[in-house]
């Protein structure tokens, strides 16, 4: 599968998911999350930005917010 997610950042209240091409989806709902890692597929690994362990700075309520988010969303994968 081309594109593949392979990296992802807290942004705005969500998760951006980037492949080696560039910004491939954004989400702030575990289903919109999951659509992304479902259409896009995922790499062997998925890197995250220090901006996932700072999510309260990205527009989330806490810090693991975006971890939560995406743990989430993979139990929809």
């Amino acid at each position: 599968m081309q594109n593949q997610v392979d990296f992802i950042s807290a942004h705005n209240g969500g998760i951006q998911m980037f492949s080696r091409d560039g910004l491939v989806g954004w989400g702030n709902t575990p289903e919109s999350v999951a659509y992304v890692l479902n259409t896009k597929g995922m790499a062997e690994s998925i890197m995250g930005s220090s901006s996932i362990d700072f999510a309260s700075e990205e527009g989330f309520d806490s810090d693991d917010g975006a971890s939560f988010l995406f743990k989430k969303a993979l139990e929809l994968v």
